[in-house]
């Protein structure tokens, strides 16, 4: 099973063009079988992930995940989400991606009525990102802020169960995953691996960088994959 993150589309960093990627969400509507966290595998299932819920997913991506009928699991840092704003959409885009977070107030992120527009379309299911995207493995980090605030804002706000954990920066170690486990039941990193299932390895699910693609196919032509497998058989040991 493949599991793919990504972060922008019609950004300048960490992100894709609009029509490259409407092109490869066709490619894989067409090819695979999209799954939330937990649901049964398939030689042809895949797990869509995008983190952080800026502002772009919800009037570009969430559109084409309705057009081609795929889910995803979208992974909040929930400090930066408003309830609600009167921004309009030239103003919350008019960002680059290093600016982003500091212009949070700006609705610069998915607002929670977005949140909760897109959850009710049953194709989107969120997840935590914590609370302030800090990495996790910085002196003073409070990990209670960052692994149970952040869950608990997230199910009040919108009514959910949240079961799953993106590391920020892919950042962790050993005690924060079991600590993380302790209120998730899957974990997700960077790390251009894939897996059987959704049990990763080590209690870690990989993720395949879906950014800056060059093709539309490209996390699944046959080099790419095999350089997958070998990345999580060597991550196994």
């Amino acid at each position: 099973m493949t599991s793919i993150m990504y972060h922008h589309v019609n950004s300048d960093r960490c992100s894709n063009e609009l029509k490259v990627f409407e092109e490869h969400l066709k490619y894989i509507s067409q090819n695979y079988t999209s799954l939330f966290p937990g649901e049964e595998v398939t030689s042809k299932s895949i797990c869509l992930t995008f983190d952080d819920a800026y502002a772009d997913f919800y009037y570009f991506i969430f559109p084409l995940l309705l057009k081609y009928d795929l889910k995803a699991l979208l992974a909040v840092p929930t400090k930066y989400i408003l309830d609600d704003t009167s921004y309009t959409q030239d103003v919350r885009l008019d960002f680059e991606h290093n600016d982003l977070f500091k212009n949070y107030e700006k609705a610069t992120f998915c607002t929670f009525k977005e949140l909760r527009e897109m959850v009710d379309s049953g194709l989107v299911q969120i997840g935590s990102h914590s609370h302030s995207h800090v990495n996790l493995l910085e002196e003073g980090v409070d990990l209670e802020e960052e692994l149970v605030v952040s869950k608990n804002i997230l199910e009040e706000k919108l009514g959910i169960k949240v079961e799953s954990f993106v590391f920020p920066f892919g950042k962790y170690n050993e005690g924060i995953a079991k600590e993380a486990h302790k209120h998730y039941q899957y974990l997700f990193r960077i790390g251009n691996a894939i897996h059987k299932d959704f049990s990763g390895i080590k209690g870690v699910i990989y993720r395949v960088n879906g950014d800056n693609l060059t093709q539309v196919d490209e996390p699944f032509s046959f080099k790419n994959r095999m350089k997958y497998r070998f990345k999580a058989f060597i991550k196994r040991f």
